[in-house]
């Protein structure tokens, strides 16, 4: 079993508006099992062996079953420069802009063989986006490091691909106050917001402000949305 994760910025329009909580009688993994009639929203899930997760569930776009894990707005009243605590447990409000929580997607993602997409909007708010045909997070005792697995889409493979000193492929998170990076300085701290650093970054999403994405936007991107799913 492979399932689907996204993490997307969405634009203003997208990431607006309130929408009904949905609740199962038996809460599902993750978004990817709903049934496919079932309308995007906010659901419950219970990863195997786990406690309960409000989650969002894009269930209209790409056959649907995408597990937002990130929305993020340049304009975002998210201060995104918090703790690692903060960042394990997850904050900001799933009805708009929010990080799901470091230890959150780790549950969901060792569970099956997962799939991320980024979704990105440029200076220009022309919606781009990567793919990423694996993706997970090892657990806290590994520094939540992350695994990728090949690139495509219409976004540079800006996360992979961009050599040592700005890699994030296999790197272990970082927040301001657990540095976990490969430079001789604080990358969170430095930046604005806990990403999964070398030394320091091609992609930076976890911002206050207009976000990068390698060359796509240089600290000019207007929104992002991160996603996750199950392949069938």
């Amino acid at each position: 079993m492979a399932a689907l994760l996204t993490l997307c910025f969405l634009d203003a329009d997208e990431a607006g508006g309130i929408i009904q909580r949905n609740r199962a009688a038996d809460p599902q993994q993750d978004c990817s099992e709903l049934p496919a009639s079932s309308p995007s929203g906010i659901y419950i899930i219970q990863p195997t062996g786990q406690t309960t997760i409000v989650v969002y569930c894009e269930m209209n776009k790409e056959d649907g079953g995408w597990t937002v894990i990130q929305k993020n707005h340049r304009d975002t009243p998210v201060s995104w420069d918090e703790s690692w605590s903060t960042y394990k447990h997850g904050f900001g409000n799933v009805h708009t802009e929010f990080w799901l929580g470091t230890e959150y997607i780790h549950q969901i993602t060792k569970q099956k063989a997962y799939q991320v997409r980024f979704v990105i909007w440029d200076a220009s708010n022309n919606m781009k986006f990567a793919d990423y045909n694996l993706f997970s997070l090892e657990d806290e005792s590994q520094g939540y490091q992350l695994r990728l697995g090949a690139h495509s889409g219409t976004a540079e493979d800006a996360m992979a691909s961009k050599g040592t000193t700005t890699m994030h492929d296999n790197m272990k998170f970082s927040a301001k106050d657990r540095d976990q990076d490969t430079s001789s300085g604080n990358c969170a701290a430095s930046s604005g917001g806990g990403w999964w650093y070398s030394a320091c970054y091609s992609v930076l999403l976890n911002f206050k402000g207009g976000m990068t994405w390698g060359s796509l936007c240089k600290g000019n991107c207007k929104g992002f949305y991160h996603r996750n799913s199950a392949f069938p």
